[in-house]
């Protein structure tokens, strides 16, 4: 496979770059599209679900996005090392049932010297929210990349 820069070792702008991709990818809800970030065995932690290679993250991706309606993610660069970045992130969605929820985490991403993601690991915490409550419409526009909304 073709590499996928940016590539490590990261520095401010190349990691801040990867997150922007990041959430690019994530947010076109297309999960054969976000997979093709990681790298054939990468293995995820979610929450309490384990996941390893792309077979698996698209079938994750593929319930995440039929459960979790009208999702629009913000992510943030934390902090990055070599071929490591931390992400903190807020992400808003619907149910079925139509209550609005926000939800709050953290990643650690490892990259391979090929910039594919080979592990992922996420802690989410989950807020219900009123619809009017909501922050977050669809991906971010271009003058806002590289900011998080307020956690509150």
């Amino acid at each position: 496979m073709a590499p996928r820069p940016p590539l490590p070792p990261f520095d401010a702008k190349s990691a801040a770059q990867k997150v922007q991709a990041a959430e690019d990818g994530w947010n076109s809800r297309d999960p054969e599209r976000v997979a093709l970030a990681y790298t054939q065995d990468s293995v995820w932690r979610n929450r309490d679900t384990f996941v390893t290679g792309r077979y698996e993250i698209v079938a994750f991706l593929r319930d995440k996005w039929i459960r979790e309606l009208d999702y629009a993610l913000r992510k943030e660069l934390w902090a990055f090392t070599g071929n490591r970045i931390a992400v903190r992130f807020q992400y808003e969605h619907h149910d079925t049932a139509g209550q609005w929820w926000r939800s709050y985490g953290n990643e650690l991403w490892e990259f391979t010297e090929d910039g594919l993601m080979s592990r992922r690991e996420a802690s989410i915490n989950d807020l219900a929210i009123t619809e009017a409550e909501r922050r977050i419409f669809g991906p971010r526009p271009p003058a806002e990349q590289g900011t998080l909304l307020p956690v509150r």
